[in-house]
């Protein structure tokens, strides 16, 4: 596995227009080359709850672990270690769910990136997502563990009717549903200029794949970038919650405007 290049991280939390509350969290490590998001739900509070359990018992736990090992892992042990500590969370979460009156029902999404060499490993649980975006092409790198893409899956309906579904936000999986949880990985070559792009759905249920591209694409720095999405996700409705988390690799910090972008501001 090569060396691994230099990384710039950046991240934007709001609470959108429509909510009383914040549910979504972001734990960012950039010495461990981890970064973390995830989105509450369920009960009064708890859905806060839930996701800061799940960002702090990953990024403590992975990140030590990852900060201690003092040699890069291997591919599949760095796979084995995002499930462990992603069903270490799960654990955690449910048995505060079951054991804490104000708790029961949370749970939360996860999506977490893992840097190392020139790889990337993304685990996730729910429908918070993870994208790649290279030359200007966002591409989608995890699969919502959701009703809706069950639907879309098995040919129940078309991805024209699932823009206006009912079941857009119900979720198949996530932390604290269940005593055990499948925590999906995987791995992903990375370039140099590369950006990743984690959000939870209240940004890409209001904004495409084209949108989201040409708002990193023409903002001058990462935080500018966030900041873009997060005003464009609120004026698209706000209707929920909004997270991004944003990680340029083999860039210099505060490097200007994407010199492969095409449209002009």
């Amino acid at each position: 596995m090569s060396s691994s290049p230099a990384l710039e991280f950046a991240s934007a939390l709001d609470m959108g227009r429509a909510r009383s509350n914040n549910e979504d969290a972001i734990a960012l490590d950039p010495q461990a080359r981890l970064a973390v998001l995830a989105d509450g739900m369920g009960g009064y509070n708890a859905g806060e709850v839930a996701s800061e359990m799940a960002t702090r018992i990953i990024s403590q736990g992975l990140g030590r672990w990852l900060q201690n090992l003092g040699t890069p892992p291997s591919e599949s042990v760095l796979h084995e270690a995002i499930e462990d500590w992603g069903r270490h969370a799960n654990r955690t979460i449910f048995e505060s769910a079951r054991d804490v009156k104000e708790h029961h029902g949370m749970g939360s999404t996860v999506v977490l990136a893992v840097f190392t060499g020139d790889l990337l490993v993304v685990g996730h649980v729910g429908d918070s997502r993870a994208y790649r975006l290279r030359q200007g092409q966002l591409d989608r790198l995890t699969r919502d563990h959701s009703l809706l893409q069950e639907q879309l899956d098995g040919g129940l309906i078309t991805q024209e009717q699932a823009l206006t579904s009912t079941h857009r936000n119900l979720v198949t999986r996530a932390l604290g549903m269940d005593e055990q949880v499948e925590v999906e990985t995987r791995s992903h070559e990375m370039r140099s200029g590369d950006i990743l792009l984690m959000c939870s759905d209240g940004v890409y249920d209001l904004l495409d794949d084209q949108e989201m591209a040409r708002l990193i694409g023409q903002a001058e720095t990462l935080d500018a970038a966030c900041k873009a999405l997060v005003e464009a996700a609120n004026d698209a409705g706000g209707k929920d919650n909004i997270s991004v988390v944003l990680v340029r690799v083999g860039a210099e910090p505060g490097k200007r405007k994407m010199s492969w972008w095409p449209f002009k501001r």
